[in-house]
């Protein structure tokens, strides 16, 4: 079936060419949807057609709409707001189109030339457990990898391991210093938080012995950088770096602990990878290229023996690539990452480093460093910068220890999941396993939607009571009119129907809503997978469990007069079902059959 704006489109040239003897581009040809204050179903914007005419915007819209009226069989009414054009379509052309809906599943959109596209996601730091800022990263950067599938690509999913550094060794120190040889087995605690527990106790011994030089006549700054575990901590990286036996032994030991806690929590949030990278692997290979480039002046030296990079002429400025000391920074691992992952994968044209926007500089600067090396895939790195998550507290802080366990927030919104269930008294009628994978679905869900819902370049304030609401613009709101639709599906059964004549029914308003909004979904799943933005499927798939909701309520589905149109009611509740059970999947979210 050609699309309509495919036929109205070439209606409206026709109608410029007759009407006024002129050849319209059909670029300046384009439509909207009609608002909902008006009357019509789809609107032709009159405004670019005005040069053409040589008329008003009234007069123009109405000629052409006249025109098309008469010429167009698809066009029953019309309406001019303006410089708009409203158009009517007519009754067929609905069920026609609807009957189209029906006889295709939703499928992935084709792509005449699918790109391989490698999504960057979580990539945390072995010395903590997984936060609720770590979640906004993983759930997003999960659904854009789904949705960059859903949209004809190959796609691995990628995460970079931050298991080295000095962050690590202040753990590592901390932990030789007050943890008595404890380990995850003798305290219960899973590994990842253990580790946590002594980078949140090498801050607190560390600010005290700020505190004390300072108030031994040392001026802040310097004791900053003199504190003595501080410099035990650096000790400790260049011994590392040395393959110093015990150090590594000890990093070993504690980075296997961190390693099993973050399974738990990924089997938990129910999410994978393609691929691990681990920057104890790949800063080597970065800190090569960095004296390589040194050799041909990329990049320059200074007095104390550092190597840096002049980007002043690209509106940045000089950045460090290597330590005096030889040690490597963030920007030398990351150099290696890229040039390793492009080996890896010769065929890759697309890099999507998921990473909060408090990294802009640094994904900047990065590229430019890629750039300047002569890497000609550096131009298709691509940071997809996100706003951070604060709670009502305040911003979260993982040296002082005031951030949001991952587990425990996932642990929270489930047994609230569970507290709500009950309270309402609707699951009665299942049994205590499915009960409790009911509770995790409602809970999972709400945590990933009430963060996908916000665009990802803006900041968002979690509000952990707001996303398990089965009221307004949640997961459980939308999870509940899928489970609607699946009651509706048993009590229907098998209606046979599988196209729909109509020929004596006048489709319904909110019938015929419905089925335009199941005709958005594809163009709302290709601008979504192009933006990076898994709001815009969220977003829509609350529009559209809505939609259904008020259908639901103004028309009966089993009380119609006659069968076929009882089962067209079903039909189009199903798709719209499918469509809601696609959607969520995109953003990582399972559905239930019942609720």
């Amino acid at each position: 079936m050609i699309d309509i704006e495919t036929v109205l489109k070439q209606k409206t040239i026709e109608a410029v060419s007759a009407l006024y003897n002129k050849q319209l581009p059909d670029n300046l040809v384009q439509f909207q949807q009609t608002r909902k204050e008006f009357e019509g179903d789809i609107t032709l914007v009159v405004f670019p057609l005005l040069k053409f005419s040589g008329k008003g915007p009234e007069q123009t819209a109405q000629e052409i709409g006249a025109h098309m009226q008469e010429n167009t069989a698809e066009v029953v009414s019309i309406q001019v707001v303006k410089g708009f054009l409203n158009l009517s379509l007519s009754n067929e052309w609905w069920i026609s189109f609807f009957n189209v809906l029906v006889d295709n599943e939703i499928a992935p959109l084709s792509s005449v030339n699918p790109q391989t596209v490698l999504v960057e996601y979580s990539s945390p730091n072995t010395n903590k457990p997984l936060h609720l800022g770590h979640l906004r990263n993983i759930f997003l950067g999960y659904s854009v990898a789904k949705l960059q599938q859903f949209a004809g690509n190959n796609v691995v999913k990628m995460q970079i391991v931050n298991d080295r550094g000095i962050h690590i060794c202040k753990s590592m120190l901390a932990w030789q210093k007050f943890g008595n040889a404890e380990t995850p087995q003798s305290t219960g605690l899973k590994g990842d938080k253990l580790v946590g527990k002594y980078y949140v106790a090498f801050d607190k011994a560390y600010k005290a012995e700020i505190e004390t030089a300072v108030n031994n006549g040392v001026d802040k700054e310097t004791a900053e950088k003199t504190a003595p575990i501080l410099l035990e901590a650096q000790e400790m990286l260049r011994k590392w770096e040395a393959g110093d036996a015990e150090v590594v032994a000890l990093w070993k030991t504690m980075n296997s602990w961190v390693y099993a806690g973050f399974d738990v929590t990924y089997k938990k949030l129910n999410v994978d990878f393609d691929k691990l990278y681990y920057e104890s692997e790949t800063y080597e290979t970065g800190r090569d290229i960095v004296l390589e480039g040194l050799q041909t002046g990329v990049f320059f030296k200074k007095e104390n023996g550092s190597v840096w990079i002049d980007l002043t002429d690209k509106g940045l400025d000089e950045k460090l690539v290597l330590r005096g000391d030889g040690t490597s920074v963030y920007m030398t691992q990351d150099i290696g990452t890229a040039s390793i992952r492009y080996k890896d994968f010769p065929d890759l044209t697309q890099v999507i480093y998921t990473v909060g926007n408090e990294q802009d500089y640094h994904f900047k600067v990065l590229f430019e460093v890629l750039k300047a090396m002569g890497y000609v895939w550096a131009q298709n790195c691509y940071h997809l910068s996100y706003g951070m998550v604060d709670l009502p507290s305040g911003k979260m802080k993982s040296r002082e220890g005031t951030v949001v366990d991952a587990d425990d927030l996932v642990d929270e919104i489930i047994a609230a999941a569970r507290a709500a269930a009950m309270e309402r008294g609707e699951v009665a009628e299942l049994s205590p396993e499915e009960r409790d994978n009911l509770y995790k679905m409602i809970g999972l869900g709400a945590l990933k939607y009430f963060i996908l819902k916000v665009d990802p370049k803006k900041r968002m304030l979690f509000d952990p009571s707001e996303s398990i609401d089965l009221n307004g613009n949640t997961a459980p709101f939308i999870q509940y009119t899928h489970a609607r639709i699946a009651a509706i599906k048993r009590k229907a059964g098998d209606t046979g129907s599988t196209a729909f004549s109509l020929k004596n029914y006048v489709l319904h308003a909110r019938e015929k809503a419905l089925i335009a909004r199941l005709k958005e979904f594809p163009i709302v799943a290709a601008e979504a997978a192009s933006s990076y933005s898994p709001a815009l499927v969220a977003n829509y798939c609350y529009e559209l469990a809505k939609e259904y909701n008020q259908f639901y309520h103004d028309m009966p589905i089993f009380k119609a007069e006659e069968q076929e149109i009882i089962d067209f009611r079903v039909a189009l509740s199903l798709k719209v079902g499918e469509t809601i059970k696609i959607c969520m999947n995109l953003l990582g979210i399972d559905v239930p059959e019942r609720m």
